[in-house]
């Protein structure tokens, strides 16, 4: 039975995003499932940091913690940590822009509460959720990636690369995971397709991409990273 959802929160250099991001976590009603927030900072240079402090002055019921990171260590190092601390059954990852929206958490949590998934993909590539038509070699370049990862997995994946991951947090926190950077969407995956018996499924969600203009972090260099971390977990794991 879900109780709690642990949503984690990388976050580095948002300052014009996180507070947004963070009412809209608040204003999503998942009813009797108490949400816990684990926020990441990993050393933000802008005034991330203190937006976060102050809406957290401002909304002191919430279960809201902040972490902060010494030094700047990768989106991945921040999602070691927030998984680590988290206490609920299950952790959602959840990046601090607007490309992705908490309203979708009811959808991706009906596969747990109905007690059939350990893992939950949002797939950006299927249903019919509102999807910004952005740069064509990003999805040629993440659709590769997907079906390299689900060579090595035995999946079917059509978005190894989302953000949305809902994962049991017990097998999270079983994981030994190394990447600190983009390479944790690969690793992560094929770590947890190891894990005998563990029942992913995948759930259509909305994204609202933005552009490199608008803060968009990820770039090539990830990519070619992402497929050394795919041969890495998948021959070596």
């Amino acid at each position: 039975m879900l109780q709690k959802l642990s949503i984690i929160i990388p976050l580095y250099n948002e300052e014009n995003t996180i507070v947004s991001i963070l009412e809209r976590i608040l204003n999503v009603d998942l009813e009797d499932i108490r949400k816990e927030i684990i926020i990441v900072d990993d050393a933000s240079t802008d005034n991330s940091t203190r937006l976060v402090q102050d809406f957290m002055k401002s909304n002191p019921n919430e279960d809201i913690q902040l972490i902060s990171q010494n030094t700047n260590q990768g989106k991945g190092a921040a999602l070691h940590r927030g998984i680590t601390e988290a206490t609920g059954e299950y952790l959602i990852i959840q990046d601090a822009d607007l490309e992705y929206d908490p309203q979708d958490y009811h959808d991706l949590l009906i596969p747990v509460i109905s007690g059939d998934a350990d893992v939950v993909y949002g797939s950006r590539f299927v249903g019919s959720k509102p999807h910004r038509v952005l740069y064509f070699y990003h999805a040629l370049g993440n659709k590769f990636l997907t079906f390299l990862c689900n060579l090595f997995c035995n999946l079917n994946l059509t978005d190894m690369e989302t953000c949305y991951k809902v994962i049991h947090t017990k097998m999270a926190q079983s994981l030994h995971l190394k990447e600190n950077r983009f390479g944790f969407e690969p690793e992560v995956t094929i770590k947890l397709s190891r894990i005998p018996n563990i029942r992913f499924y995948e759930i259509g969600i909305s994204y609202y991409g933005r552009t490199y203009q608008e803060g968009k972090k990820i770039n090539w260099r990830d990519g070619i990273k992402a497929i050394y971390c795919i041969l890495r977990y998948g021959l070596f794991a």
